[in-house]
C-alpha cells in the first residue's frame, strides 16, 4: 500500500501535474493539501477517469484539503479538528481507505513570528496533539500526513540557510513537533533515511530548485501498528522539475501490512 501526501498549490492550476504524477506513480492513497479550491470546484470527475475516487473539503482562495483513493472512494469520517481554534479554515479531514485511517492536514504557516499568525500556529498544533493521542489510543491503524509548515532539525534544511526566525524553524514550533513523536508516532521518512531525510519543498525565489535549497516539511507519521510494516519512503523529487510545478513534491510511504 502506497500512501502520498502532496501539497498540491492549487487544484485547479495544476490539476495536470496532479494527473500526470498519479499516472506514473499509481499511489494507492493520496493526501492533497492547498486546493484554494471551493468545494463546488474540486475536479472529482477528472480523477474518478483515471480511477480516484476522493473526499474533500474545500475553501474559496486559501487552504483546502483531500483523500484520494485508487479504484475506490475513501470513507470520511471528519472534517476538523475536534477542538479547531478556527473551524472556518479547511485545514484537516480523515477517512479509512482499506483499513487504515488516514488525516491529511495542512498546519498553519504561522509568519510572521511572533504575531497573531504564530499563535493561532501553536493553538492548532496544541488541538492536534490532543487529537492525535485519541487516535494512538484508539489502537487503529493510522497515518498522519500533511504539509505541517515544521523543519523538524537543521538536517531537514539546506546548510546556509536563510530562513533566520521563520516559524517553521522557531523552537516553539520544532518543540511541539516533537511532542508530537514523543506521543509514539514515528516520522516515515526519517525512519527510512535517518542520516539525510530527503527535501519535499523548494522555494519559488532565489533559484532554490535548481540549486537544490530545499527544506522538509511535508511529514508522514505512522501509528505504531504502520511503523512495523513500512518498507519504505522517499520523495518523488522529478514532480517539483515539471512545468508550472507545484513548489513542494509528493512525499509518500510503502506499507506491507
Amino acid at each position: 500500500m502506497r500512501i502520498a501526501t502532496y501539497n498540491i498549490n492549487n487544484v485547479g492550476s495544476r490539476l495536470d501535474n496532479l494527473l500526470d504524477w498519479l499516472a506514473e506513480a499509481e499511489p494507492d492513497v493520496v493526501c492533497l493539501q492547498e486546493l484554494k479550491a471551493e468545494q463546488s470546484r474540486f475536479p472529482a470527475e477528472p480523477l474518478e477517469q483515471i480511477g480516484y475516487g476522493a473526499v474533500w473539503k474545500g475553501q474559496r482562495t486559501w487552504n483546502g484539503v483531500a483523500i484520494l483513493a485508487r479504484g475506490m472512494t475513501p470513507v470520511l469520517t471528519r472534517t476538523a479538528l475536534p477542538s479547531d481554534p478556527d473551524p472556518g479554515q479547511a485545514r484537516y479531514i480523515v477517512a479509512a481507505v482499506n483499513g487504515v485511517l488516514v488525516g491529511c492536514l495542512y498546519l498553519p504557516n504561522g509568519n510572521p513570528a511572533p504575531g497573531p499568525n504564530f499563535t493561532y500556529k501553536l493553538a492548532w498544533f496544541d488541538s492536534l496533539l490532543s487529537h492525535a493521542r485519541a487516535l494512538l489510543d484508539s489502537g487503529a491503524p493510522v497515518v498522519l500526513a500533511g504539509d505541517y509548515n515544521v523543519v523538524p532539525t537543521k538536517a531537514d534544511i539546506y546548510p546556509k540557510n536563510s530562513y533566520g526566525g521563520d516559524a517553521l524553524l522557531r523552537p516553539e514550533t520544532r518543540e511541539a513537533f516533537s511532542r508530537l513523536l514523543d506521543q509514539g508516532w514515528t516520522d516515515a521518512l526519517r525512519e527510512a533515511h535517518p542520516m539525510a531525510p530527503p527535501y519535499t519543498y523548494w522555494s519559488y525565489l532565489r533559484e532554490r530548485w535548481p540549486k537544490d535549497k530545499g527544506l522538509r516539511i511535508d511529514h508522514l507519521l505512522l501509528s505504531p501498528r504502520l511503523a512495523d510494516v513500512l518498507v519504505d519512503a522517499g520523495v518523488d523529487r522529478w514532480v517539483r522539475g515539471q512545468d508550472k510545478a507545484s513548489d513542494h513534491a509528493p512525499a509518500w510511504i510503502l506499507l506491507n501490512p
